[in-house]
This record gives C-alpha cells, structure tokens and sequence, in this order.
C-alpha cells in the first residue's frame, strides 16, 4: 500500500518554473486528470461512472492511499501538491501528475466533492469544493472524485462541446490510454447506470488483447531493445495491419501517455520500407528513460514531452521497430542448403536467353546460398573473374544445373512447393496446410533486398541529369543556409543546389530516375526534410525508393511459367530474406491456410 505524503503550498520559487495553464477543453480532460491522481495512489482497482457524456457527472473512485484528514482542505488548492516540493523533483518527476493545478481547474467550472480516507483514519472525510464544508463519510480507503454540471460556472465553454455520444468516446479514450499502460490495475466504466467495460488486472498481453483485440495481437511484433539509454518495449503491426487513420497508435514515456511527433516520426520512418502511401501503421510502444533526460513541463495537459537529445531517441525507435519488422518471418526449420558451388563466368550476361522456363538462378533464387566467402577451399581458378555490376549481383548470383535437395519431413515455414496457379501464385504445403504465395510480389522484395546491401556497401550517390535550363526560385534563410551546409548530401541524392542571389536558388542538376518530376518542388521537398531531421536518413530514402522501383521492374512477371525447382528455390530465399512478408509496396507476399481452415471449407468432421 503507497502511503500518502502530505500536501503542501508550492513556493513561489517553484510555481514560476511550472508549466501553469491547466485548461479543462472537455470531459475527457477531467478523466485524464483524475485517474492520473488515482494511479499516483497506487490504486489496483479504478471505477469510472458517466452520465451525458460526463457533462452532467464524472466520478472517478479509486481503493489507493488516500488523503489524510489534516491535507483535505489544501487538496483543491491552486499549486498544491504532494508530487513535488522542489526544482529537483520537478526535474525527476516520475508521477502522473506533479503541478497541483488540475482539482483547482476542475473545481472552478464544475461541482466537484471530494471523499477520502486513508489506512489509519476510522471514517472518511467529505470535501464539498463550493463550500469549502468538510463532513465525515462512510468510505473505504480511498477516494472518490465527483465532478457535476461541467462548465455550469461557464456556460459558453459548454456550447463548444460535441454530442454526449462524441464526448463519451472521447472519455473512454482516455480510460484505454491509462489501461493499456497499467494491465496490472483493474478498470471498470460505467455510463447511464449500466456497465460499458471492464478489465481486470491482467498481464500486457492480455490487456492487448481485451482492449485492442485479438487481429492486433496475432498480427503484430513484440519490440523489446536496449539502446542507448532507453529501453524500448510493446508490439507493431505488421504493414497488412495498416489503416487509414492513425486511431490505433499509442505510445508512452515512462508509462505516461503522449502524443509526440518525434516518436510517430520516427515510428513511421521504420515503415518506410514496407508501408508506402498514407497508410497508418498500428502499435504499442513503451519508451522508458532516465526522468532527468526528458522534460514532461511541456503542455498542460502533460501529453507532450521534450527530450534533451531528440536525436537520440528517434535514431532508437525507428532502429527498434525495423528490427521488429525485419524479423516478421522467422523460419520453422532452418532451410536444408546442398553443398555450394560457385557463380561460373556465363552468368555474367546481362539478359538470359529466352527459353520456355527460368532457371532459379536467373531469377535470382538462391537455394545454394552461402556467399563465396563461406568457401575458401574452393580454387581461385573455379571463380567467375568478370566483374559484375550491383544489379548483376543483386540478381544473378550463384548458379548450378542440379535440382533443389528435397526437404526434410519436417518442412520449413512455407514447405514445398506443389504447383503454380494462373501464372500468378505458388501454392505449397507445410507442416500447417497450405501457403499461398505472390510471385511477383515475394520476388520483388527479394531483389530489392539484394540491390539494397549492393548499394549500401558502395555508398554511390544516386545518378544525376542536368537541367538545360536552371531552375530558380525564392528561398527562405533557412533554406539557403541548408543548401549550403548540406551541399554534399544533396548532391549524393543526385541534387545540384546553388544560391543565384539573395533569398533565390536554382536546381542546377536532379536525380535522373526522376526526370519527370517537378524539380522545384523535388529540390523544396528535400530541403525541408533536411531541416527537420538529420540528413543520413534521407540520403537512404532516397536510394531506397529508387532501388524499389529498379526491384519491382527487375522481379518476375505475371504468367512467366517456373518450374517446381523454381517455386522451392523463391519459397527458400524468402525465408532467408527481411521484410519478406510484404512486397515494397507493403501488400502481403503470402498467406497460410491451415487444415482446420481446409477443413471447415470441406465440412469435414461435422
């Protein structure tokens, strides 16, 4: 049981360097607030009752420490508090709430009675915040928080407000952002006099699946990184999971929920390979961090944050989240690979000869995967001596004429192949039933891959064409000074940015691929990106979306006949290659039906 800690008056000292402003905007706001206090209590058990929305009651009761009989008074008082008593606390602050404003806010729009009682007292107490009269209550150690008529002291506030129905989404909003961070704390709400949800303490996983479903658990990755110094915990969705609003992201900072833009960049930034267009990506993320190096006296609602290295922790959340996603398919079985061989020099042609079937070398499947390296023992004079370019590489690696070794009984995650259906798709079976598989799709993330360690390991900068004519327009300071100190990264994404006089700038040269593009605002676009957010970042975008487009070219197409060999050696190679779950465009690759499914088609058994 946390004991309760006295409230005291803030000194003077302390308040100026406080966020002040608490600014109750709708009922939401007022349950936030108050089950920040009951959390901060250490309650295991919160009950939420609503009526109209909260507009005409909000009562929020919890089973914590308590208010102690002699802190009652002081408990509605502007700037005071039992969280903080000195600059250095406010810098360590670990509570939900610590700036003794909000029961004053509340208190001044609403009518609000407050009961209490700790462990140690007989009874509780009863605090009527419009009188100020104190009462003895029956209670049991706790306390209850009711807040009636919100806005009757201003009427005009409460004309801004929405439907009872809008305002009570906006409460259980805010009850989920608590729970999900709190799944060994029970939640019960209450609207109109008839239960509306409870969940019960429970483990994370749990409390994921009661509260978001089981399509977000089952499709999702759990994150769990150390870098730096943050630790990095909860689940992303896979991109098939994706949305169209960003309604199912939520993130926290040291269990504090926050809406921060550095963290969905840099959340988002790790979908940038797998999730294109305005899709939304789904997840869960915990951020826990030293409290000295993040500042929490940012807004008054206490939803933003500020971080001292900003750098730091969006490098580390999009390296988290990558790393999640990268290993969305992880083999049942390690692939069984026959004895290698290596590359031999006719492979080096650029264009195969046409032929009725295509051997998985020539589409880059490479059931015998090891790299030359793995070989020493092999002779120098049995090696390809051509050079071959990073495209070549990426596609035609290693070649041999002898069929796929068969599989093991027990067969990898997407088994053997059996067949291809409509030119389009790789049916095979595995220990579960059937898979289904997207040639097109599995193969063009495999040679994107592949292009991608090509071209990261060269470090080139992207080709690119000069303009005939220049072309110039007006520049802000900001601007100019970026083109100037990021002239070499601009010109590494292929971009020739150069001041032709004060406040103007011309794009002298742009990236070849995109010779269609409008180069003004190609040249805007990139300096904006630049400014906000460091430049290594976007120099790899960029080739990442070139190298995309030269994969979903290079891939195989629609209705091109493979052999059975062919099919085992893609299945293979994709189970060997990140992000093979989804193509670049961030559609699935393949899907599994199980027997039960298979059954159920069937009827059988029934």
């Amino acid at each position: 049981m946390v004991q309760p800690r006295p409230i005291r008056d803030l000194p003077d000292e302390l308040i100026s360097q406080i966020a002040a402003g608490e600014v109750v905007e709708r009922p939401a706001s007022v349950v936030r607030e108050l089950i920040d206090n009951a959390l901060d209590a250490g309650a295991s058990h919160i009950v939420i009752r609503l009526m109209a929305g909260g507009v005409r009651l909000i009562s929020v009761e919890d089973d914590g420490a308590g208010i102690a009989a002699e802190d009652l008074p002081r408990a509605l008082r502007r700037h005071a508090t039992s969280k903080i008593a000195s600059l250095n606390d406010l810098e360590h602050v670990l509570t939900m709430g610590f700036r003794g404003e909000a029961l004053a806010a509340v208190a001044s729009i609403a009518d609000v009675t407050l009961t209490s009682r700790t462990a140690g007292m007989t009874h509780g107490q009863r605090l009527e915040a419009r009188s100020g009269e104190i009462s003895p209550a029956a209670r049991a150690p706790g306390t209850t928080m009711e807040v009636r008529e919100l806005f009757y002291a201003t009427p005009a506030r409460r004309k801004f407000l929405k439907s009872d129905a809008t305002e009570l989404a906006h409460c259980m909003e805010a009850v989920r952002r608590h729970a999900l961070a709190r799944p060994h704390v029970a939640f019960t709400v209450w609207s109109e006099g008839r239960l509306l949800h409870q969940w019960r303490a429970c483990t994370l996983e749990q409390r994921l699946r009661d509260m978001l479903g089981e399509e977000f658990v089952s499709g999702s990755r759990e994150v769990d990184a150390t870098i730096g110094p943050l630790r990095i915990q909860g689940r992303v969705g896979i991109p098939t999971l994706s949305r169209a609003k960003a309604d199912l992201q939520y993130t926290y900072v040291n269990d504090r929920p926050v809406k921060d833009r550095l963290i969905a960049h840099g959340v988002r930034a790790a979908y940038d390979d797998v999730l294109h267009g305005n899709r939304q990506p789904a997840y869960v993320l915990f951020v826990s961090i030293a409290p000295e190096r993040v500042d929490v006296n940012v807004h008054p609602a206490k939803v933003e944050v500020r971080f001292r290295d900003s750098r730091e922790v969006h490098q580390a959340l999009h390296r988290a989240v990558e790393a999640a996603l990268a290993t969305s398919m992880p083999p049942l079985l390690p692939p069984v690979l026959p004895p290698f061989l290596p590359p031999t020099a006719h492979l080096n042609a650029v264009e195969p000869p046409r032929s009725p079937t295509i051997s998985p070398q020539r589409l880059g499947l490479t059931p015998d995967r090891p790299p030359p390296a793995a070989a020493p023992h092999q002779p120098m004079a049995a090696r390809s001596v051509i050079p071959m370019s990073p495209m070549q590489q990426a596609t035609l690696l290693y070649a041999r004429e002898e069929p796929v070794a068969p599989l093991p009984v027990e067969k990898p995650t997407l088994g053997r192949a059996l067949a291809q259906l409509a030119g389009l798709y790789i049916l095979a079976e595995n220990d579960h039933g059937l898979i289904v598989v997207d040639m097109h799709a599995a193969h063009e993330r495999i040679v994107y891959e592949r292009l991608k360690t090509a071209f990261q390991s060269g470090h080139a900068p992207l080709p690119s064409q000069p303009l005939l004519i220049p072309a110039g327009f007006a520049a802000t300071p900001t601007e100019m000074a970026c083109a100037e100190t990021e002239s070499e990264t601009l010109q590494q994404l292929g971009l020739d940015i150069a001041a032709i006089g004060p406040g103007r700038l011309a794009v002298r040269a742009s990236p070849a691929a995109l010779s269609q593009a409008d180069p003004v605002a190609l040249a805007r676009s990139v300096l904006r990106d630049l400014i906000a957010h460091e430049s290594s970042q976007h120099i790899q975008r960029a080739h990442d979306e070139l190298l995309a487009g030269m994969a979903c070219h290079g891939a195989i197409r629609a209705h091109r006949h493979l052999t059975l060999p062919e099919m085992d050696a893609l299945l293979r190679d994709m189970e060997t290659t990140l992000r093979a779950d989804q193509c670049n465009h961030g559609r699935p690759t393949w899907r599994q039906l199980s027997l039960k499914e298979l059954d159920g088609l069937f009827m059988r058994g029934r």
